[in-house]
């Protein structure tokens, strides 16, 4: 296992790493490298205006991205409820926080996901995760990590060996402080 994470750990440095969310195969970078993001979203043929989800571990993963003193006291725990589960949230941005994340919007999306691979991961890496979807924006993403090789190929500079969740549809986006369903899983 520790090679494992010595690979990860050199592969997160400046490149695209994959890995099993809730549902899908995730591609990911780290969020603070804006070389990383321009190549993910170059080799999704994602348009920047659309933005990324950040996974995390842990909420405490997520506070360098989300500006969590807008979260006003008695909406915290209703916000902070979901997780760790398979639910996005649309949380108010840091200030500072770049642009390719946000799609250019004052929010980001974010998941404290309870999936115990990619958590571990994010453990192991010390932070959170750009994640979207395993494929060519407009395909069926990746639900293995031999279907991430096929598709990808040496494009991907690691891939977790581990399993989804098992759940039928990508996670669900909501924005908790009024409820809207940005994305349903049903």
């Amino acid at each position: 296992m520790a090679d494992q994470w010595e690979a990860a750990h050199n592969a997160i440095k400046t490149g695209i790493i994959a890995y099993p969310t809730e549902a899908v195969f995730g591609l990911g970078c780290d969020p603070n490298n804006e070389v990383a993001i321009q190549r993910l979203l170059s080799l999704k043929q994602r348009p920047a205006e659309k933005g990324l989800i950040l996974i995390a571990a842990d909420y405490s993963q997520l506070l360098p991205f989300v500006e969590d003193s807008a979260i006003s006291q008695d909406k915290r725990f209703s916000v902070l409820s979901h997780w760790p589960g398979p639910v996005t949230l649309i949380l108010p941005v840091r200030k500072g926080v770049s642009s390719l994340l946000t799609g250019g919007r004052e929010t980001i999306a974010v998941r404290v996901s309870a999936h115990e691979p990619v958590r571990e991961l994010c453990r192991e890496l010390g932070h959170a995760l750009v994640s979207t979807s395993a494929n060519l924006t407009g395909q069926e993403p990746a639900r293995t990590a031999a279907e991430v090789r096929q598709q990808f190929g040496d494009s991907v500079d690691w891939v977790m060996e581990e399993s989804t969740g098992g759940a039928a549809k990508p996670t669900r986006i909501i924005n908790p402080f009024n409820n809207q369903v940005v994305r349903d899983d049903a």
